[in-house]
């Protein structure tokens, strides 16, 4: 047994083209004691398209929990293993964090091997703003669920990103339509890197109309961006809690000295406080 621990390598594998590669990652795969992957059978593909013949052991969704303490002791023991997906980068909705979990806890270095991914290279072609965004893995299964799960983000602010399966794509998006406007901006980029691959960006209503209408729209595997909502900020008010707090300094201090600790206490602008500073004191004359 080595007195040294090995190495986890999360190893990125391409999502479709077997060019997207990275050198030192056929290098790190060639070089450590074991492959972990979610499908032995589909990473053997990869592998012998690059001349590799590590052995390999399946660490998927079901049964990584248990794989994952049998992996750890090897690691352990100083042998080197590569944790792989089906395609792209480990753990992003893909299996993985328990291992990478239990391999931080137990003191053994993570090494990234970065690479393809779906959800960046969707985002670097939408054409939508990228210098924020919110990554929601994949969206829910159920009609209703996914109603809930569109009406929480409709005025999210910075665009969001979800991945969807070919046989709810159309599901999907005709659930969006009930409660998005069918404005929206909207990216639907399908089969990423492969033959097929396509990236429209339409009005969320354009968009389900395409894929109602084209067949090969509703094939393959889907990254689905959302522009974010457009916030009128003339139509901003303060909240209740916000207004009782300004109303408290506005008792005991001048206007100006009011705003200037509301602005402090509530991260609320400026502008919008003394308007509504102004409005509380027009109304206390009133009375």
């Amino acid at each position: 047994m080595s007195n040294e621990c090995g190495k986890l390598y999360v190893v990125a594998t391409p999502i479709g083209n077997l060019g997207d590669i990275s050198f030192r990652a056929i290098e790190i795969l060639k070089q450590v004691d074991l492959i972990a992957a979610e499908d032995t059978r589909h990473i053997k593909m990869l592998l012998q398209h690059y001349g590799i013949g590590n052995k390999l052991v399946s660490l998927h969704q079901h049964n990584e929990d248990k794989a994952s303490e049998g992996l750890l002791e090897k690691l352990r023991e100083g042998l080197s293993i590569a944790l792989v997906s089906d395609a792209g980068t480990p753990l992003l909705s893909d299996p993985g964090m328990p291992m990478v979990k239990m391999a931080k806890e137990a003191g053994i270095e993570v090494v990234p091997v970065p690479g393809a991914c779906a959800l960046i290279a969707a985002l670097s072609a939408a054409g939508l703003p990228v210098t924020q965004f919110v990554f929601e893995g994949f969206s829910p299964r159920t009609s209703s669920a996914r109603k809930a799960f569109f009406s929480e983000r409709l005025t999210c602010p910075i665009t969001w990103v979800f991945y969807e399966s070919s046989h709810r794509i159309l599901d999907s998006l005709q659930d969006m339509a009930e409660v998005l406007p069918l404005d929206r901006q909207v990216v639907i980029a399908r089969e990423l890197t492969k033959l097929h691959e396509t990236i429209v960006k339409a009005s969320l209503g354009e968009a389900l109309k395409l894929v109602e209408e084209d067949a090969n729209m509703r094939k393959g595997e889907f990254v689905v961006i959302v522009d974010g909502a457009v916030i009128d900020k003339k139509e901003q008010v303060l909240t209740p809690e916000q207004e009782k707090i300004l109303s408290v300094l506005l008792s005991e201090c001048s206007i100006k000295t009011a705003v200037s600790m509301a602005v402090e206490i509530t991260g609320v602008r400026k502008k919008l406080l003394y308007q509504a500073a102004l409005d509380i004191e027009k109304a206390k004359q009133g009375r």
